[in-house]
Parts: C-alpha cells; sequence; structure tokens
C-alpha cells in the first residue's frame, strides 16, 4: 500500500511503522490513525514478521489528535474520532504480534495513549509523557481510559488533572514504561528488544500475549482456570513438544514451525 503519512519498513523479522507528519509532531489525522490500522493489519497477516516497533519521525513520537480536524466536528464527529483512536490502541492489544513503542520527545494525549497502549515501550531520556487536556478546556479523558490501565489510579488522576507531563524516569518508576535509553541509543534498543521477541516461538509469543491480556479482565479463579488451559494447549502443539523435547535432550530446539 502507499501509505501517505507513515513509513512501513521490515527488516530482520521486525516491521517498523513511522509515524511521519514531523512538522506537526505527528499528530493523529484520520488518515494517519487509518494508515496504521491498515499497516498492523498487513504486518500480523505476514508471516515473516514476528514483531512491530512504533517510532515518532522527527522531534516527537505524537502530539495527540489533530486539533485542526477536531475544531470542525460536532459532537458527533468528534465522537467517531476519538473512537477510532481507541480502536487503535484496541487493534495493538488483539494484535498477534507483540507491539514496542520506541517513545523520544512529546507523547502526549492520545499520543501518550498510543505509546502506553503498546505491549511493551522503550523510552528515550528526553521523552515526557502527557495528559495536557485540562490546560486547554477539555480533559484527555479518552486517553486517560487507555494509561490508567497500566497506571495507579492515583497517579493517573494526578496526571489527567495537573496537566503536569511525566519524565521518562518517573514513566518508568510508574510502571509505564519498560526501558529508558539514551537518546541516540532508542531506536537500536527497540530493534533489538524486537528481534529477540520475534526468534521467540511465534505460537507462544501470540498465546502469551492473549491470555495476559484476557486475564487482566478476570477475576482470580476464573483467571487460574483460564491459564491452566492456554498454558495446556499451548504445551500440546508442535512447538510445544519440541520444546520440552529440547530441553530434556539438552539440546537447542529446532526451528519454530509456529504450530
Amino acid at each position: 500500500m502507499n501509505y501517505q503519512t507513515i513509513l512501513v519498513e521490515k527488516e530482520k523479522g521486525v516491521g517498523t511503522i513511522t509515524l511521519n507528519r514531523p512538522e506537526r509532531r505527528n499528530a493523529l489525522s484520520t488518515q494517519l490513525v487509518e494508515e496504521v490500522l491498515q499497516a498492523l493489519h498487513e504486518l500480523d497477516e505476514d508471516s515473516g514478521i514476528g514483531a512491530v516497533i512504533i517510532r515518532g519521525a522527527g522531534t516527537s513520537f505524537c502530539a495527540g489528535h489533530d486539533f485542526s480536524e477536531l475544531v470542525e466536528k460536532n459532537v458527533v464527529g468528534l465522537c467517531s474520532t476519538f473512537r477510532k483512536s481507541l480502536h487503535l490502541v484496541e487493534n495493538i492489544a488483539a494484535l498477534s504480534k507483540p507491539v514496542i513503542a520506541a517513545v523520544h520527545g512529546y507523547a502526549t494525549a492520545m499520543g501518550c495513549a498510543l505509546a502506553v497502549g503498546c505491549d511493551m515501550v522503550i523510552a528515550a531520556e528526553d521523552a515526557l509523557f502527557q495528559l495536557p487536556g485540562t490546560n486547554l478546556g477539555a480533559a484527555c479523558i479518552s486517553p486517560a481510559a487507555v494509561v490508567c490501565r497500566s497506571l495507579g489510579r492515583k497517579k493517573c488522576v494526578e496526571l489527567l488533572l495537573t496537566a503536569d507531563p511525566m519524565s521518562a524516569e518517573q514513566a518508568e518508576k510508574a510502571g509505564l514504561v519498560n526501558r529508558v535509553v539514551p537518546v541516540q541509543e532508542l531506536d537500536a534498543a527497540a530493534r533489538e528488544l524486537a528481534e529477540k521477541l520475534a526468534s521467540k516461538a511465534p505460537l507462544a509469543v501470540q498465546m502469551a500475549k492473549e491470555a495476559i491480556y484476557n486475564i487482566l479482565d478476570m477475576d482470580q479463579s476464573k483467571a487460574y482456570d483460564y491459564a491452566a488451559k492456554m498454558i495446556s494447549i499451548n504445551f500440546d502443539t508442535e512447538d510445544g513438544r519440541e520444546g520440552a523435547a529440547s530441553f530434556l535432550e539438552k539440546r537447542k530446539p529446532r526451528p519454530w514451525k509456529g504450530r
């Protein structure tokens, strides 16, 4: 597909989506959201891809929704736009492959949610995570719906109401970020993690990702029952049996078959 607002690359089992509106700090236009959705679908269908990176071109990761589009819409149009961006985050969670956000500069409003909504986040030391809506008259409620699932209630309320930015170091301590690296090492660190994930047994990665998101929404007894069933199904796959055999025989597993 000929994308206009993103760049898509594939290399060594890793698909990279670059938000490519640097002049707008990669603000989420309707076209950009639709193109990222299409790119995610394309990468998910590609058996040669084992992990995905989402990054931003220019000085920032993503500045949230494009206000030049929002001001033209009524409540119905606004609701459609906000639902679409939340649908993008839902698609990331539902993807069969792990998605890593490589964040530098600003990740604000829905840009913050997009980063946090990825399975893992590698942040540059200059990254700032912010829900600035109360400074602008309309609180970042839809981004907070994503952020609060990774951030404790007290911290989420603080982020939402004060509109103060959270540094990469603070975000790591709060559990929003997996790792903080120097700015110049961001892309390399994200790629190293993505290649590591892409090297793992693909079906095991897929089932693990699906399971963890489902478990988070279950009460304890249901979660334990579900987890026992899922690991049993995974163990009984060809890859699961090969992994067990290689462990017992003290050898490296043969190439994964994804079944």
